[in-house]
């Protein structure tokens, strides 16, 4: 099981937007990740940096690299790409963290 974290940055003022989409996040896209070996998933957010820092455990980070090849993950980052940094082809900018301490 290996624990990955990563950063986003989240449009001002959109923070209450952006929690209503994820308390309504859509059935079939949790079990897709459920199915890809993601477990543990949380998202948290700094309201002075507008930063949204995600952390979850994955069976294997490999199969994380196939989600974007899903039209699922597609329409959800599609979803949220107008209250957040996203790419030209619509997926969150994303900022890969380096763990630095781990109390199991």
């Amino acid at each position: 099981m290996e624990r990955i974290a990563f950063k986003m940055k989240l449009n001002e003022g959109c923070a209450a937007e952006y929690k209503k989409r994820h308390d309504n996040i859509w059935p079939e896209l949790c079990l897709l990740l459920k199915d890809s070996g993601v477990s543990d998933y949380s998202i948290f957010f700094d309201e002075d940096t507008h930063t949204l820092v995600a952390i979850l455990k994955a069976e294997d980070a490999a199969i994380l690299s196939e989600m974007p090849k899903s039209e699922l993950t597609r329409r959800w980052w599609k979803h949220l790409s107008d209250i957040m940094e996203s790419n030209a082809d619509g997926s969150p900018v994303i900022t890969p963290l380096t763990e630095i301490f781990y109390l199991p």
